[in-house]
Order: C-alpha cells, then sequence, then structure tokens
C-alpha cells in the first residue's frame, strides 16, 4: 500500500493526470504502448471500496471530468469541486445514490455485529445517532448522495491519509521498543555466563550491521546520478534532470508520486539491509525508505500535493542541498525511543499482561465451575435412568423373571408365595394320610 497511490486516488484518480509533461514538438513521436490495466491499490481506509467506486462513477460524466482538469488540488481538499456535483448526469447520480445506501447497509450491519460482541443487542438502536461516528458520509440523509456526502468523503480521507506517515512511525516505534523489551527479558533468562556470550554475539551482529557503505543523501545529485547509472544504464557524465524525470515517471502522468519516489531509493538501502543477513532487519528497512521519501517531499513538494511535477523537480536541482547535501544518518545511528517512552511501553505490556492473567483465572474458573456442573449433571442421569431401571422392573411383576436370591445363593420367595407353597405342602399330607387309614363302617360280605 504506498500512499503516492493513495493520494492520487484521493485527489479523485485522475487529478495527476490531467497535469501532463509539457510537449517537445521536435521529439519523434515514441511508439503507441500498449494500455496496461491500472495497478488496484488499496489506501487501508475502512471504506476504501466505497471511495474508489464514488471516484470511478464520477470519471463516467463527461462535465464532472472537465471540470476536475480545471481544479486545483486546493479546489478539490476544500470542497468547491463538490458543488459540480449538481450539474452531474441522472445515471450519475442514480448510481451514486445505490451506492451510499450500499454503504449505509453496510455499515449497518458492521454495527450489529459490534453489538452483537459486546452482548448489547437487546438494545433498541438508534441507526441515525450510530452512523454519526463515520465521517466520510453525511448520516442524516441514507437514501441520496449529495453534494454534502463528496465534501465529507473528500475531506475525511485527506485528513485520515495525512495522518498515515505518522501513524507508521508511531507503529515502527512500538516495534522497537518490543524488540528491546523482547531482548531485555531473553537475556535475563539466561545464566550470568550464557548472557555475557549472548550479549557479545549480539553487540557483533550490531556492529557488523553498522559496516556499510555510505549511504547518499535521497534526492541528492549523487543519489540520483547512481541510479541514473547502475539501474537506468547511463553515462553519469550525461546526466540530465529532466530526462531523469521522464524516465522515472513510470506511468506518464507528468508527475512523480510517492511509489515512485520511493522506487528511486531501491539502489540505497540495498548497501544497508540485506534479508539473508540476520543483523539486518527488513521492517527497519522500509522505515528508512519513509524517511527518505519524507525527506525528499519536504524539500521538492513546493505546493505540499503530495506529488513532484516536473517544475518543482528541476527547481530542487538547483539548491545549494541539491548538489553539496548534509551527510545522511540512517536509522542504526540513534534511537527512535527515549529511555522515557520504553519505560511507559514496557508499563504498558506489564499492565496488559497482568489483565492478560486476570481473564485467564476467570476463564479457568468458570471451565472449572461447568466442569462440576457436568459432574452433578452426569451423576442426576445415572439415578434417573437407576429408578427408571427400578420401575421397569416392579412393573413386570416376579413370575417375569427369576426369584431373587439370598445372601447365600438361597432362593427367597415372598410371602405370597411362601403362602401358597405352604398350603398346597398341608394339602398333599393330608390326601396321604386319608389314603393310609383302613376304611370304616363298610359292611361286611360273608
Amino acid at each position: 500500500m504506498e500512499l503516492g497511490r493513495r493520494w492520487l486516488l484521493l485527489m479523485l484518480s485522475v487529478w495527476a493526470t490531467v497535469h501532463s509533461v509539457p510537449l517537445d514538438r521536435n521529439q519523434v513521436k515514441p511508439e503507441p504502448k500498449e494500455e496496461q490495466p491500472e495497478e488496484n491499490m488499496d489506501t487501508g481506509l475502512y471504506y476504501d471500496r466505497y471511495l474508489r467506486e464514488v471516484i470511478e462513477v464520477l470519471e463516467t460524466d463527461p462535465h464532472f471530468r472537465e471540470k476536475l482538469q480545471t481544479a486545483n488540488t486546493e479546489d478539490i481538499k476544500n470542497g468547491r469541486l463538490s458543488k459540480e456535483l449538481d450539474l452531474v448526469g441522472h445515471h450519475v447520480r442514480t448510481r451514486l445514490d445505490e451506492l451510499k445506501r450500499q454503504e449505509v447497509s453496510r455499515l449497518r450491519m458492521l454495527l450489529r455485529a459490534k453489538m452483537d460482541s459486546t452482548n448489547t443487542q437487546n438494545l433498541q438502536m438508534d441507526h441515525t445517532s450510530l452512523l454519526k461516528q463515520f465521517e466520510h458520509l453525511d448520516p442524516h440523509n441514507t437514501n441520496t448522495f449529495e453534494a454534502k456526502d463528496l465534501e465529507l468523503l473528500i475531506s475525511t480521507a485527506t485528513k485520515d491519509l495525512e495522518n498515515y506517515d505518522a501513524e507508521r512511525h508511531e507503529e515502527f516505534k512500538r516495534y522497537e521498543m518490543l524488540k528491546e523489551h523482547e531482548r531485555r527479558e531473553y537475556l535475563r533468562g539466561l545464566d550470568q555466563e550464557k548472557r555475557e556470550q549472548e550479549e557479545k554475539r549480539l553487540q557483533e551482529l550490531k556492529d557488523k550491521h553498522r559496516q556499510h557503505p555510505k549511504v547518499n543523501a535521497p534526492g541528492s545529485v549523487d543519489q540520483l546520478r547512481e541510479v541514473w547509472e547502475e539501474t537506468d544504464g547511463l553515462d553519469p557524465k550525461e546526466f540530465n534532470p529532466k530526462t531523469f524525470f521522464k524516465l522515472h515517471d513510470t506511468n506518464e502522468d507528468g508527475v512523480l508520486d510517492e511509489q515512485e519516489l520511493e522506487a528511486l531509493f531501491t539502489k540505497e538501502l540495498e548497501k544497508v539491509y540485506d534479508p539473508k543477513n540476520e543483523e539486518d532487519d527488513m521492517m527497519e528497512m522500509e522505515e528508512e525508505r519513509l524517511r527518505m521519501r519524507e525527506h525528499v517531499m519536504n524539500n521538492v513538494d513546493l505546493n505540499r500535493d503530495r506529488v513532484v511535477s516536473l517544475d518543482e523537480f528541476l527547481k530542487s536541482t538547483e539548491k545549494k542541498e541539491f548538489s553539496q547535501p548534509k551527510e545522511w544518518e540512517t536509522l542504526d545511528t540513534k534511537q527512535v525511543y527515549t529511555d522515557e517512552e520504553l519505560l511507559r511501553f514496557e508499563a504498558e505490556l506489564r499492565d496488559k499482561e497482568e489483565e492478560l492473567k486476570r481473564r485467564a483465572a476467570a476463564l479457568q474458573q468458570e471451565q472449572d465451575i461447568l466442569k462440576e456442573r457436568g459432574k452433578a449433571l452426569e451423576a442426576q442421569r445415572k439415578e434417573y435412568q437407576q429408578a427408571v431401571l427400578e420401575m421397569s422392573q416392579r412393573q413386570k411383576g416376579p413370575e417375569d423373571g427369576p426369584p431373587p436370591a439370598g445372601p447365600n445363593g438361597e432362593l427367597q420367595f415372598q410371602p405370597e408365595a411362601q403362602k401358597q407353597q405352604d398350603k398346597a405342602e398341608n394339602d398333599t399330607d393330608t390326601g396321604n394320610s386319608l389314603s393310609m387309614e383302613p376304611p370304616q363302617n363298610l359292611p361286611l360280605h360273608t
């Protein structure tokens, strides 16, 4: 994500393209080049797609495009260009209305997802009030795209992109402080002998990194001549600033944007950084590239439109700093943070670590409670199963199964069954006794 492209996109994509390099009528007409599809540079803004689609629709209107050709950077940034929206074609306005409704719908979905994640989904949502936190559109009108929407979109993107470099520097500073904190923690965990050996090794790596060829000041004649000779393959004695500019205006839009400028510093950065070397940090290399680009922009970009025109570039070659620049100090010559900043950063890390520990302990406690509840539920389930089994056995009755056994394995009968058995035995005994007695009062036969 290169900020130069981002700024050109913010300037409604074609701001830079309408300021072409003056034509030299004596110059031989070059062969027409095959049209290359434009690189899809993401601005990194959370409303990037909406911004891009609005720009693409506006570019289809001939009137708006014509007005854009005569507009300067201030006209765009202060919103004067937004008033031209009233004169665009009906089909363009209809499409813009459609885009805004889609964006509002997307933002509402984001708000609902945020509320769901914070367990506030049962609250009544006032979408109009919630949409006010998004500054790139008018929240009071969610159906149509008006001049105010274009003005808000441009001003918000301008502000967000202008803060981008500062945010990158701050992010790099935090990266360096974290690296130093981890180094200290690592050494603290070693015994004295190993710690001394590791400190020596790390210092040797740092010293090795600093042993690099001299880095030319970005934008100086020495730096540009080196690119002219080693990248462009031309004779350094024949260096020509105007030709150099045209060679490195790769998209031929008449300006050097920040992406094209940063490409000029590759040779200088290769003197200091090699991804194969343990001592070279590629995050530091990108920070160095950003510093170089900012240095050139501060010296060359006179109107602060974040692109360098041919006129600005040629004027910069006339300055004393171009031929006699100050020596460039690379990142390895100074610390990007103060000791106080490092102390605050480490205190912040400790606070976050304690908060994470508290959350982990709370989660562990919840997990233990859930486990105990799970055990209780399992015991209750088994108890219910046993009760159902016993009830089923009682309903079946004794005839449906074998009689219960006693402690020594003998059969045990229910009282009723025992009574019936005793009665049957008595009847049997009585019958047997009657059959053994002699008959009484039977007539005698002579």
